[in-house]
Protein backbone atom coordinates (compact mmCIF):
# COMPACT_ATOMS: atom_id res chain seq x y z
CA UNK A 1 0.00 0.00 0.00
CA UNK A 2 1.65 3.37 -1.03
CA UNK A 3 1.25 6.30 1.51
CA UNK A 4 -1.27 8.02 -0.49
CA UNK A 5 0.13 11.72 -0.28
CA UNK A 6 -0.82 13.54 -3.35
CA UNK A 7 -2.09 17.27 -4.54
CA UNK A 8 -4.02 18.55 -7.02
CA UNK A 9 -2.28 19.46 -10.55
CA UNK A 10 0.73 17.26 -9.18
CA UNK A 11 0.51 14.90 -12.24
CA UNK A 12 0.49 17.87 -14.87
CA UNK A 13 3.87 17.62 -16.44
CA UNK A 14 3.46 13.79 -17.41
CA UNK A 15 -0.66 14.64 -18.72
CA UNK A 16 0.88 16.90 -20.94
CA UNK A 17 3.06 14.79 -22.57
CA UNK A 18 0.82 11.73 -22.66
CA UNK A 19 -1.49 13.96 -24.43
CA UNK A 20 1.01 15.28 -27.31
CA UNK A 21 2.83 12.11 -27.30
CA UNK A 22 2.06 9.92 -30.63
CA UNK A 23 2.49 7.10 -29.78
CA UNK A 24 0.27 7.06 -26.71
CA UNK A 25 -2.55 8.71 -29.16
CA UNK A 26 -2.18 5.60 -31.39
CA UNK A 27 -2.32 3.75 -28.58
CA UNK A 28 -5.55 5.42 -27.97
CA UNK A 29 -6.93 5.31 -31.02
CA UNK A 30 -6.41 1.33 -31.28
CA UNK A 31 -10.36 1.64 -29.70
CA UNK A 32 -13.62 3.52 -30.09
CA UNK A 33 -13.27 3.57 -26.12
CA UNK A 34 -10.42 2.90 -24.81
CA UNK A 35 -9.91 1.52 -21.21
CA UNK A 36 -7.06 4.12 -19.15
CA UNK A 37 -6.05 2.81 -15.85
CA UNK A 38 -4.58 5.01 -13.40
CA UNK A 39 -3.06 2.67 -11.05
CA UNK A 40 -2.34 3.54 -7.09
CA UNK A 41 -4.49 7.55 -7.54
CA UNK A 42 -3.52 7.85 -3.51
CA UNK A 43 -6.01 8.92 -1.22
CA UNK A 44 -7.66 11.66 -3.02
CA UNK A 45 -9.08 11.02 -6.73
CA UNK A 46 -7.69 14.03 -7.73
CA UNK A 47 -4.78 13.61 -10.00
CA UNK A 48 -7.18 10.55 -11.45
CA UNK A 49 -9.96 13.01 -12.77
CA UNK A 50 -7.30 15.52 -14.09
CA UNK A 51 -5.63 13.16 -15.95
CA UNK A 52 -8.96 11.85 -17.73
CA UNK A 53 -9.53 15.52 -18.81
CA UNK A 54 -6.68 15.84 -19.79
CA UNK A 55 -6.75 13.19 -22.35
CA UNK A 56 -10.16 13.55 -23.06
CA UNK A 57 -9.20 15.57 -26.23
CA UNK A 58 -6.85 12.84 -27.49
CA UNK A 59 -9.70 10.06 -26.71
CA UNK A 60 -13.41 11.65 -25.97
CA UNK A 61 -14.97 8.52 -25.45
CA UNK A 62 -11.91 7.32 -23.31
CA UNK A 63 -13.16 4.73 -19.87
CA UNK A 64 -10.88 5.91 -17.07
CA UNK A 65 -10.41 4.07 -14.07
CA UNK A 66 -8.83 4.33 -10.81
CA UNK A 67 -7.27 1.93 -8.84
CA UNK A 68 -6.14 1.45 -5.48
CA UNK A 69 -5.16 -1.40 -2.96
CA UNK A 70 -6.46 0.03 0.07
CA UNK A 71 -10.46 -0.39 -0.37
CA UNK A 72 -11.24 2.60 1.78
CA UNK A 73 -9.96 5.17 -1.02
CA UNK A 74 -12.43 3.80 -2.90
CA UNK A 75 -15.14 6.10 -3.92
CA UNK A 76 -17.70 7.35 -6.33
CA UNK A 77 -17.45 8.06 -9.71
CA UNK A 78 -16.56 10.89 -10.74
CA UNK A 79 -16.94 13.22 -13.83
CA UNK A 80 -17.62 9.86 -15.19
CA UNK A 81 -14.25 8.31 -13.93
CA UNK A 82 -14.64 4.99 -12.00
CA UNK A 83 -12.39 4.06 -8.98
CA UNK A 84 -12.06 0.36 -8.16
CA UNK A 85 -10.03 -2.31 -6.36
CA UNK A 86 -6.94 -3.57 -7.75
CA UNK A 87 -3.31 -3.74 -8.16
CA UNK A 88 -0.54 -4.37 -10.59
CA UNK A 89 -2.99 -7.32 -11.59
CA UNK A 90 -5.03 -4.15 -12.87
CA UNK A 91 -8.12 -5.39 -11.55
CA UNK A 92 -8.50 -8.13 -14.78
CA UNK A 93 -9.05 -5.20 -17.47
CA UNK A 94 -6.73 -4.76 -20.80
CA UNK A 95 -6.29 -1.21 -21.04
CA UNK A 96 -4.82 0.66 -23.90
CA UNK A 97 -3.20 3.12 -21.69
CA UNK A 98 -1.92 2.52 -17.61
CA UNK A 99 -0.78 5.53 -15.57
CA UNK A 100 1.65 4.04 -12.43
CA UNK A 101 3.16 7.13 -10.60
CA UNK A 102 4.63 7.09 -7.41
CA UNK A 103 3.92 3.62 -6.70
CA UNK A 104 7.15 1.27 -7.27
CA UNK A 105 9.65 3.88 -5.55
CA UNK A 106 8.27 2.29 -2.35
CA UNK A 107 9.49 -1.09 -3.57
CA UNK A 108 12.64 -2.86 -3.68
CA UNK A 109 14.33 -2.63 -7.35
CA UNK A 110 14.58 -6.10 -7.75
CA UNK A 111 10.64 -5.89 -7.46
CA UNK A 112 10.53 -3.35 -10.78
CA UNK A 113 10.27 -6.59 -13.14
CA UNK A 114 7.76 -8.40 -12.05
CA UNK A 115 5.59 -5.75 -11.12
CA UNK A 116 6.04 -4.30 -14.92
CA UNK A 117 6.11 -8.13 -15.86
CA UNK A 118 2.16 -8.04 -14.45
CA UNK A 119 1.19 -5.16 -15.83
CA UNK A 120 2.55 -5.80 -19.36
CA UNK A 121 0.44 -8.76 -19.41
CA UNK A 122 -2.23 -7.34 -18.93
CA UNK A 123 -2.34 -4.64 -21.82
CA UNK A 124 -4.54 -4.74 -24.74
CA UNK A 125 -2.88 -5.08 -28.03
CA UNK A 126 -0.91 -2.22 -28.53
CA UNK A 127 -1.07 -1.27 -24.97
CA UNK A 128 1.56 1.15 -22.84
CA UNK A 129 2.81 1.92 -19.73
CA UNK A 130 4.04 5.24 -18.22
CA UNK A 131 5.28 4.18 -14.75
CA UNK A 132 7.38 6.73 -13.11
CA UNK A 133 7.59 9.15 -10.46
CA UNK A 134 7.69 12.69 -9.36
CA UNK A 135 8.33 15.06 -6.22
CA UNK A 136 5.60 16.36 -3.94
CA UNK A 137 3.86 19.14 -6.10
CA UNK A 138 5.42 17.78 -9.25
CA UNK A 139 8.40 20.36 -10.97
CA UNK A 140 10.30 17.34 -11.56
CA UNK A 141 9.24 13.84 -13.04
CA UNK A 142 11.03 11.19 -14.62
CA UNK A 143 9.21 8.21 -16.05
CA UNK A 144 9.20 5.11 -18.30
CA UNK A 145 7.16 4.01 -21.55
CA UNK A 146 7.15 0.46 -21.89
CA UNK A 147 4.80 -1.75 -23.95
CA UNK A 148 4.17 -5.39 -23.89
CA UNK A 149 7.67 -6.24 -24.55
CA UNK A 150 9.27 -3.99 -22.49
CA UNK A 151 10.80 -0.01 -21.44
CA UNK A 152 10.77 1.87 -24.78
CA UNK A 153 12.52 4.96 -23.48
CA UNK A 154 13.20 7.43 -20.59
CA UNK A 155 12.07 10.83 -20.01
CA UNK A 156 13.15 13.58 -17.83
CA UNK A 157 10.68 16.56 -17.29
CA UNK A 158 11.09 19.48 -14.73
CA UNK A 159 9.83 23.05 -14.56
CA UNK A 160 12.75 25.52 -16.23
CA UNK A 161 12.34 27.90 -13.81
CA UNK A 162 12.64 25.59 -10.51
CA UNK A 163 15.83 23.29 -11.44
CA UNK A 164 19.36 24.08 -11.56
CA UNK A 165 20.69 21.53 -13.67
CA UNK A 166 19.42 18.23 -15.34
CA UNK A 167 21.54 16.22 -12.61
CA UNK A 168 18.76 17.98 -9.87
CA UNK A 169 16.49 15.23 -11.70
CA UNK A 170 18.44 12.03 -10.21
CA UNK A 171 16.52 12.10 -7.00
CA UNK A 172 13.43 11.27 -8.82
CA UNK A 173 15.00 8.53 -11.25
CA UNK A 174 12.17 5.61 -11.28
CA UNK A 175 13.09 2.98 -9.04
CA UNK A 176 14.59 0.90 -11.72
CA UNK A 177 17.37 3.12 -12.22
CA UNK A 178 17.94 5.58 -9.04
CA UNK A 179 20.07 3.40 -7.73
CA UNK A 180 22.06 3.16 -10.81
CA UNK A 181 23.07 6.92 -10.96
CA UNK A 182 26.95 6.23 -10.22
CA UNK A 183 29.98 5.96 -12.17
CA UNK A 184 29.85 2.85 -14.51
CA UNK A 185 26.15 2.95 -15.28
CA UNK A 186 24.30 4.76 -18.25
CA UNK A 187 22.12 7.04 -16.52
CA UNK A 188 25.17 8.61 -14.55
CA UNK A 189 26.62 9.11 -18.11
CA UNK A 190 23.64 10.39 -19.41
CA UNK A 191 23.04 12.94 -16.28
CA UNK A 192 26.78 14.04 -16.57
CA UNK A 193 26.83 14.45 -20.26
CA UNK A 194 24.05 16.79 -19.74
CA UNK A 195 25.08 18.61 -17.19
CA UNK A 196 28.20 19.43 -19.56
CA UNK A 197 26.07 20.56 -22.51
CA UNK A 198 23.97 22.39 -20.19
CA UNK A 199 27.06 23.98 -18.92
CA UNK A 200 28.45 24.83 -22.18
CA UNK A 201 24.84 26.43 -23.30
CA UNK A 202 25.27 28.58 -20.98
CA UNK A 203 25.97 31.45 -23.65
CA UNK A 204 21.63 31.33 -24.25
CA UNK A 205 21.24 32.18 -20.78
CA UNK A 206 19.69 35.61 -21.46
CA UNK A 207 17.00 33.73 -22.91
CA UNK A 208 15.62 31.97 -20.59
CA UNK A 209 16.48 28.46 -19.30
CA UNK A 210 13.79 26.73 -22.00
CA UNK A 211 16.30 28.77 -24.76
CA UNK A 212 19.48 27.19 -22.68
CA UNK A 213 17.93 23.57 -22.65
CA UNK A 214 17.00 23.58 -26.46
CA UNK A 215 20.64 24.56 -27.16
CA UNK A 216 22.01 21.78 -24.39
CA UNK A 217 19.69 19.36 -26.52
CA UNK A 218 21.53 19.97 -29.97
CA UNK A 219 24.75 20.13 -28.39
CA UNK A 220 23.43 16.53 -26.49
CA UNK A 221 22.93 15.09 -30.05
CA UNK A 222 26.29 15.97 -30.86
CA UNK A 223 27.79 14.25 -28.61
CA UNK A 224 26.01 11.21 -29.94
CA UNK A 225 22.91 11.07 -27.62
CA UNK A 226 19.92 9.91 -29.32
CA UNK A 227 17.93 12.68 -27.01
CA UNK A 228 14.10 13.45 -28.84
CA UNK A 229 13.92 16.81 -30.19
CA UNK A 230 10.39 18.27 -29.59
CA UNK A 231 8.52 19.63 -32.48
CA UNK A 232 5.98 21.68 -30.78
CA UNK A 233 6.33 24.47 -28.43
CA UNK A 234 6.92 23.29 -24.74
CA UNK A 235 6.60 24.56 -21.54
CA UNK A 236 8.32 21.68 -19.45
CA UNK A 237 12.52 20.82 -20.26
CA UNK A 238 12.02 17.71 -21.50
CA UNK A 239 14.97 14.76 -22.11
CA UNK A 240 13.57 11.87 -23.72
CA UNK A 241 15.99 8.95 -24.93
CA UNK A 242 15.43 5.38 -26.04
CA UNK A 243 15.51 2.71 -22.94
CA UNK A 244 18.89 1.19 -24.82
CA UNK A 245 20.92 4.23 -23.41
CA UNK A 246 20.03 4.32 -19.92
CA UNK A 247 19.48 0.32 -19.46
CA UNK A 248 21.43 -0.74 -15.89
CA UNK A 249 24.68 -2.67 -17.06
CA UNK A 250 24.74 -6.26 -15.53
Amino acid sequence: MTRGTTNINRLRRVDRWMAHEPSIAAALAADARPIVVDLGYGARPDTCVEMARRLRPVAPDLQMIGLEIDPDRIVAPIDGVRFALGGFELAGVRPQLVRAFNVLRQYDEHEVAPAWSQMMTQLAPGGLIVEGTCDEIGRRCAWVLLDADGPRSLTLCWSPAHTGRPSDLAERLPKALIHRNVPGERIHELLVTADRCWDNAAGQTVFGPRARWAQTLTLMRAAGVDVAIPRRRVVDNLLTVPWETVAPRG
